[in-house]
């Protein structure tokens, strides 16, 4: 039976609350680039900017997500380390 310590758990709460807030973040980035796309796909073209800006969103929920599943797992890392 192992015990952790308070600094520990401290840590990894500030992980999982990190994690969850960019997983939030990310899945609201989703949806905002998911309905720019959908509203403004009829002129498909570079001078469309909403439909620009949809694509960016969706491409940077994928990186939110990254970075927050990162985060988190040097998070874990560190935790078990101690």
């Amino acid at each position: 039976m192992t015990t952790k310590s308070t600094a520990g758990q401290k840590t990894e709460r500030e992980g999982n609350i990190l994690f969850l807030t960019m997983k939030i973040a990310a899945w609201i980035a989703l949806i905002v680039g998911g309905f720019l796309c959908i509203s403004n796909y009829r002129n498909f073209s570079d001078s469309n900017r909403p439909l620009m800006a949809g694509i960016g969103f969706l491409v940077g929920s994928v990186f939110i997500y990254m970075i927050g599943t990162a985060i988190n797992l040097v998070h874990k890392r560190k935790a078990e380390s101690e």
